[in-house]
């Protein structure tokens, strides 16, 4: 059941998503960690990939670029995701990570749906113009290859379903030379609304023979076991479904590994929820110091303690943290044998949203679905999250 990208095996065949002011070295520590229980002994116990970087970025060497490339020296496989829209930068972009930085992996965005991204022609947009996609796929592949390091990429089933690109975008992938390609089931327009189309990550399995691995909707490990028998997808990305619960991998490597059970995951209680907050907010706290940490994990709060009776005084409260003394003073006043709330099991979290009428992209970009020259995407890069 493992995950073979090039010359990476990934023996349980799960991928952590990069999540803009999430997935941070801390962060993803505390979700390897998980893995790592769930399949002791097997390394690596799937793939945490860094927050997105720009290409740009990179080749520019500004400082809160190669600030977010940070690794914890314990992970076997440093893995970063790069966006761009210049074949000759992210080809510089990747040959800097890859020789310079010792980067294992390389993943490119092709899925983003923020307007301020699309509106520029990047993320879920660009595959339209499949010309543009070809050029960075074969400009990120070339540049990496003399390091031996795979490149893989992200994205979605099109713009709207009037306007869909995985299909072809795949097979621009594997003639590319990409050696594996995720697929969010929904388009730009559906944003993280709706259902996810399990059923357009079956038909790129069929229409490819690189690894294909599936995203959308896994809230549970019995979620990414149904997703890999229904799509025949060689792995999963699991972004939102782990907010708040990084013991999802756990979970996830128990059932995924090569000698994996399909029993039920046991439900930590309020109390284990507690301890994997303060470990979260330790590792944040190692890197940036204590009230830096602290202030970064206010944001995860309300996710970890998702359906727990806590009131909202002292919800606020948690959402207000800015010490481990204060942390602890909190949880004094919560009853660590609480049970998790199992009405919460196998439900959404983090962001979803109404899918849009339209996604906004630059005037005259349906009309072909190759890159016309008068199309400047000098401006792409700047103002996206990611550095």
């Amino acid at each position: 059941m493992g995950l073979r990208i090039g010359t990476i095996e990934v023996p349980v065949p799960v991928v952590l998503a990069p999540m803009a002011g999430i997935t941070n070295p801390a962060y993803r520590q505390l979700c390897r960690e998980q893995a790592e229980q769930g399949a002791p002994g097997i390394r690596p116990a799937g793939l945490f990939v860094c927050e997105m970087i720009t290409s740009r970025g990179v080749v520019e060497r500004i400082p809160k670029t190669f600030e977010m490339l940070r690794f914890d020296p314990a992970d076997p496989v440093k893995s970063v995701q790069l966006y761009g829209v210049d074949p000759g930068i992210i080809a510089k972009a990747a040959a800097i990570l890859c020789g310079e930085l010792g980067i294992d992996h390389v993943d490119l965005n092709f899925g983003c749906p923020v307007p301020k991204v699309t509106r520029r022609g990047g993320g879920g947009v660009l595959p339209w113009k499949r010309d543009r996609l070809e050029a960075i796929l074969r400009a990120a592949v070339k540049a990496a290859e003399p390091y031996g390091v795979p490149v893989t990429m992200k994205t979605r089933k099109g713009i709207d379903d009037d306007h869909l690109t995985y299909l072809d975008a795949g097979r621009i992938a594997e003639q590319s030379g990409v050696a594996a390609i995720a697929l969010h089931g929904r388009t730009v327009a559906q944003a993280y609304g709706g259902d996810a189309d399990w059923e357009a990550i079956s038909q790129l399995v069929d229409a490819v023979s690189i690894p294909v691995l599936g995203n959308g909707d896994i809230w549970e490990a019995a979620d990414a076991a149904r997703m890999m028998a229904e799509t025949g997808c060689a792995g999963v990305v699991v972004g939102r479904g782990c907010l708040g619960r990084p013991w999802l991998f756990r979970d996830l490597a128990a059932r995924l590994r090569p000698d994996g059970s399909d029993q039920a995951p046991l439900l930590p209680t309020l109390g284990e929820v507690m301890a994997m907050v303060r470990r979260h907010g330790e590792l944040l706290a190692e890197s940036h110091g204590e009230r830096y940490g602290l202030t970064d994990l206010r944001k995860h709060m309300a996710w970890y303690f998702k359906g727990f009776g806590l009131g909202g005084e002292l919800r606020h409260a948690l959402g207000m943290v800015s010490s481990f003394a204060e942390l602890d003073d909190l949880f004094v006043r919560l009853d660590p044998d609480t049970p998790y709330p199992v009405g919460e099991v196998g439900t959404p979290r983090g962001r979803q949203g109404s899918p849009r009428e339209r996604v906004t992209v630059p005037y005259g970009w349906l009309d072909s679905m190759l890159l016309d020259a008068s199309v400047d995407l000098s401006d792409a890069e700047s103002d996206v999250s990611g550095g």
